[in-house]
């Protein structure tokens, strides 16, 4: 277990504002996609491989996030997360068990009635459905992000991401199929299999790979302190220019919806506190070491975008109501987790005093 009294990774100044980056990225991409839309359309259709609605741009700069991650993981303390698993039992149990249907009661209250002055019927089920997509399909990629901001367990944070993304490969189409109610929903097995071997299995065995020779070689004072640093300005660049180009391939969608962007943007704002403050609640009271709680409680909270985005463009269409509610997801849960790692790292001290009963 970490020592509660240590202090919280200090952010740089680039990352202390990193919310007004993000919407500085969200400004560039939305006058990227209304001046360039030629460009922008050629760049949104770059897939790994047809039909696999996985962008090649997005898919390289994720990449570039998460492998800087993966050369942190020793895999010999991997195997003791077995012998500490309440962390991952909390995990799964929100992500599985309350994510969704909490996200799937909160879209049907807010679409369906509190917002329908506003919202034409037909539109607001298919915001419900976006939304429902969007809840379904846990955090891959930025969570390694958000675990290193908190001072997360990097081996027990793999661990947790990769159990759900296998468990995603048999649950997500059936609980989107169930909570939408619409019995022909197909979720492409083509999207997830693609994004797992993009997001999991390439950085992750890289990583591996970089690690092992660069500590045979260089040892490791020289990997920690020289060879890993130099990766922290790439995983922050990456996240913005994913975000540039997010925002430029749903341009119109967010520039002509404007009123729906903010609707949206309640019910995802509520779940995402819901469940991260759950999770967070839930690893205190089973005395969850901080450096697994953290990260436990932003996977719980936030979602794979990138997934949600490809599927609700699958099947509702690039111009829908779903694919704006995922996108609108992608526009609120970079600021609104960058508040909940703040949390986490501020009450640090509030809940090593638990652990240490």
């Amino acid at each position: 277990m970490s020592d509660p009294a240590s202090p919280p990774k200090r952010l740089a100044f680039f990352e202390r504002y990193l919310t007004l980056w993000v919407l500085v990225c969200m400004v560039v991409g939305l006058a990227f996609g209304k001046l360039l839309p030629e460009v922008t359309a050629a760049l949104s259709k770059w897939e790994f491989g047809q039909g696999s609605q996985v962008n090649v741009p997005i898919g390289v700069l994720l990449w570039l996030m998460i492998y800087p991650m993966m050369l942190k993981v020793d895999f010999r303390v991997i195997g003791g997360v077995a012998r500490k698993p309440k962390g991952l039992a909390v995990t799964l149990f929100v992500n599985w068990l309350v994510k969704p249907f909490s996200m799937a009661l909160l879209a049907w209250v807010f679409m369906q009635y509190v917002f329908a002055p506003w919202i034409s019927p037909d539109m607001a089920k298919e915001y419900t459905a976006g939304l429902i997509i969007l809840a379904a399909a846990p955090c891959t990629a930025m969570v390694f992000v958000w675990s290193y901001l908190t001072d997360g367990d990097p081996a027990y944070t793999l661990v947790q991401v990769a159990v759900n993304d296998l468990i995603m490969l048999v649950l997500f189409a059936p609980i989107v199929m169930f909570l939408c109610g619409v019995a022909d929903v197909v979720v492409p097995a083509k999207v997830l299999i693609t994004s797992v071997v993009v997001f999991i299995v390439i950085p992750l065995t890289a990583g591996w790979l970089t690690r092992a020779a660069l500590l045979k070689a260089h040892g490791k004072e020289w990997f920690e302190l020289r060879f890993l640093p130099k990766f922290h300005p790439v995983m922050i660049s990456a996240l913005l220019l994913t975000l540039v180009l997010i925002f430029a391939f749903q341009s119109e969608n967010l520039t002509k919806r404007r009123l729906a962007v903010l609707l949206i943007a309640v019910p995802i704002l509520i779940q995402v506190y819901f469940n991260s403050g759950l999770t967070y609640m839930l690893m205190r009271w089973l005395k969850v070491p901080h450096n697994v709680a953290s990260p436990g409680a932003l996977i719980g909270a936030s979602n794979f975008f990138e997934l949600a985005v490809a599927v609700a463009i699958t099947l509702f269409g690039p111009s829908s109501g779903a694919a704006l509610a995922c996108v609108v997801g992608v526009l609120v849960e970079v600021p609104v987790m960058l508040s909940v790692c703040k949390l986490c790292n501020a009450s640090r001290l509030w809940y090593g005093r638990n652990a240490a009963t």
